[in-house]
């Protein structure tokens, strides 16, 4: 089998699509084709053209994965998740118009994880900590449900406690941001109110002298 031509994309200059002996094979991004010294008339055998479809396979889910990553960061298990969506079959059109089973292999899911933690794009430290910041600075949140938060998202109990430990919010500070911005949706039902502190992990002792703070204040 012989390479017989490679020529860009009309949708993506930074692609280009390999053909052998005269069919179009498998596509690679530009940076691809120089690192596997690829050009017209490179003799392949069937071992090394299965090892260039796998690469191909790569070259796509890793910028796929990485666009994922670069939305906001993620977590290991999030992008682990990811990647294992893409490997299961989906329906789509192929090259010649006709319906395909599409899937990435478990290897190359692999492999782009792998590249991704190296990279330093995907990091439970750098996740977590993005995550207790954003979620604070956003709304008011417990300690314990940011952890239980943390923890869906597979990072370790360690780590948690680590980011936890830094910052400087406290559960009353996040409470009094809570009160304040729900006490109007809640006004007359104190109960009630109280019943959704601490579903929010608030402790039920913190909540009600938060309330009774606030009414002593507005009284």
């Amino acid at each position: 089998m012989k390479i017989t031509d490679i020529s860009l994309q009309a949708r993506d200059n930074n692609r280009v699509n390999v053909s052998v002996d005269g069919v179009y094979s498998f596509s690679l991004d530009i940076t691809q084709v120089t690192d596997l010294s690829l050009k017209v008339g490179r003799e392949l055998s069937d071992g090394e053209l299965e090892k260039l479809q796998e690469e191909s396979q790569f070259g796509k889910l890793y910028m796929r994965a990485l666009e994922y990553c670069l939305r906001r960061p993620h977590s290991v298990k999030e992008v682990r998740d990811y990647l294992w969506r893409k490997t299961q079959p989906t329906l789509r059109k192929s090259q010649t118009g006709m319906n395909n089973p599409v899937a990435y292999s478990e290897r190359v899911a692999s492999r782009v994880l792998s590249k991704l933690q190296q990279k330093a794009y995907v990091d439970d430290d750098e996740f977590a900590r993005w995550w207790v910041e954003n979620r604070q600075l956003s709304k008011g949140v417990s300690r314990r449900k940011l952890t239980a938060e943390l923890r869906s998202k597979g990072v370790h109990a360690d780590i948690i406690a680590q980011m936890l430990e830094k910052t400087d919010r406290t559960d009353e500070q996040e409470l009094r941001k809570v009160i304040a911005k729900k006490h109007r949706r809640y006004a007359g039902d104190r109960q009630k109110f109280v019943q959704y502190l601490v579903r929010q992990g608030f402790s039920y002792d913190d909540v009600v002298s938060a309330l009774n703070d606030v009414e002593e204040v507005n009284s």
